[in-house]
């Protein structure tokens, strides 16, 4: 095959952060290409600098399209010559219908007017190529998360792209939404689309990637043919050294109990009668981690957030106790009072501020430690952030970096810092590994084990049930709002797990 697209010497730099470093990329025609590397590696900021939203004249090196150098001062521009990129936070507008998302700043009409049925016409075609059976005039906000990334690759299909890129296109599906997204980059394949695919999930990559392009720190390590290609292989090159174990070692010290939650059940705040979680019953001991395991909408995250304060649900029945005592825990602040915490799954909407700095986002939940008479010391603040910053390993300049401008590992770093700032008993965290490469993963994992080292109860709520078996001391499995089975560590197995997880009720 011929080369597509060709990227030589790219270097780009930000205040005080050297992105890139003379980056090579040779995309062959009718491929997909997959590029992997550890969080902060480069990944997005080099599609960003293919795709013209970072504009020639911001960047060193040379981009070769089709045989052409290109100058791209915009996305407008690239999108022109067939490049169009899909980010991993979805821009679509929820009120506005699917056709209307599919067409936005690319209508059909004449004249000045938008010819509806032209609109709904070709748009039903395009939804029917990505295999999505809605009506073209459903609003965009009545889609699941999978049905909008099959929109917005149907929207890049009604642009003539000849480069689809796709940056972690997976990462918030559930595993049916995947396998099918996947196909259909297969059947893109077949019909001469060439795709580049940013993704974490290995597995997925060595099942779709015909080759791999591995970068780290801003650079170019080696790009691999896909054939035969493990995903032990692809962790070396991302972290320049071999991963024998994905999880740290741990000699357990687990004493008495801390938490006892029982016969707690929830109600849906929106569908009334639901029940959400369903008379569940769990305990937590000191220096334990105990993981939480269950398929999409089995209740996970409802359980955690009705836990913490009753941030989720209504009708809310059950006991809480602490060291054997009954607690009320109605708020947020009675649930940090009592020391609990909890570490959303989705940092960027509920997790972070993040427009602010670290400094600020570290003592958000804790500032009571930190005034006198009224007034926050941003001495003691300061002092703070930079202690997390140094003992966590955020891999940032200053604690006054802007943390939407972190890596996602780095940002969870500032979410686990925020909460045990807070210096709980119970640490309830939400996904603590979404969304981050398999080198900051290993980093995450080792703060857990060391808050569990402090004799810290740590209760991990996860979808990837290798994460569970490799990192807890047991695991409670939840199907349909009701615990169906527990296994420590000994006893579990994926096989276990999964029939636990798709158990019915009784």
């Amino acid at each position: 095959m011929t080369e597509l697209l060709g990227m030589r010497g790219i270097t780009k730099t930000f205040p005080g952060v050297k992105a890139l470093s003379d980056v090579t990329l040779s995309v062959r025609r009718g491929e997909i290409h997959a590029i992997c590397g550890e969080n902060g590696a480069g990944k997005s900021t080099l599609m960003k600098v293919l795709s013209g939203v970072y504009p020639h004249g911001t960047y060193d090196g040379e981009i070769h399209f089709d045989g052409q150098r290109c100058e791209f001062g915009s996305v407008r521009d690239s999108e022109r010559r067939g490049i169009v990129i899909i980010h991993q936070e979805l821009a679509l507008c929820g009120q506005l219908s699917i056709a209307e998302n599919i067409f936005l700043g690319n209508e059909r009409g004449k004249r000045g007017w938008i010819d509806w049925n032209r609109t709904n016409h070709e748009a039903g075609a395009l939804l029917e190529r990505v295999g999505l059976a809605e009506n073209p005039v459903t609003p965009v906000h009545e889609l699941g998360v999978g049905k909008q990334q099959l929109v917005e690759i149907a929207k890049a299909l009604s642009k003539e792209v000849r480069l689809l890129i796709l940056d972690e296109p997976t990462a918030a599906l559930n595993d049916e939404d995947s396998a099918h997204l996947l196909e259909l980059l297969r059947g893109l394949r077949e019909d001469g689309v060439t795709c580049v695919i940013i993704s974490h999930k290995l597995g997925e990559v060595t099942a779709i990637a015909d080759t791999v392009t591995i970068l780290r720190d801003g650079k170019t390590i080696e790009t691999l043919d896909a054939a035969g290609l493990t995903e032990e292989r692809i962790i070396t090159g991302m972290v320049g050294r071999d991963l024998e174990h994905r999880f740290p070692p741990r000699d357990p010290d687990i004493g008495e109990e801390v938490l006892r939650i029982e016969d707690w059940t929830v109600h849906s705040p929106t569908q009334a009668g639901r029940v959400v979680v369903d008379h569940a019953s769990l305990s937590l001991r000191r220096g334990e981690i105990v993981g939480l395991a269950g398929l999409m909408g089995a209740g996970r995250t409802e359980l955690a957030m009705s836990v913490f304060g009753r941030s989720y649900g209504k009708d809310i029945s059950g006991r809480i106790l602490k060291h054997g005592k009954e607690i009320d825990v109605r708020s947020v602040r009675d649930a940090v009072r009592h020391g609990i915490a909890y570490a959303t799954e989705d940092r960027k909407r509920y997790g972070l501020n993040l427009i602010e700095d670290i400094q600020r986002n570290v003592s958000a939940a804790g500032l009571g430690k930190l005034a006198k008479h009224g007034w926050v010391d941003e001495n003691a603040e300061h002092d703070t952030a930079a202690r997390f910053r140094r003992d966590l390993s955020i891999k940032a300049p200053t604690v006054r970096s802007v943390t939407g401008k972190l890596s996602g590992g780095n940002q969870q770093k500032v979410v686990l810092a925020k909460w045990i700032f807070t210096d709980p008993d119970v640490l309830i965290l939400d996904e603590p590994t979404r969304g981050i490469d398999v080198g900051a993963k290993f980093e995450i994992y080792t703060i857990i084990n060391s808050l569990a080292a402090q004799g810290k109860a740590v209760l991990v709520i996860s979808s990837e049930l290798p994460e569970l078996l490799g990192l807890c001391d047991r695991i409670y499995a939840l199907s349909a709002g009701r615990i169906t089975g527990e296994a420590t560590r000994e006893q579990a197995t994926q096989e276990l797990l999964m029939q636990y997880m798709t158990k019915e009720r009784e």
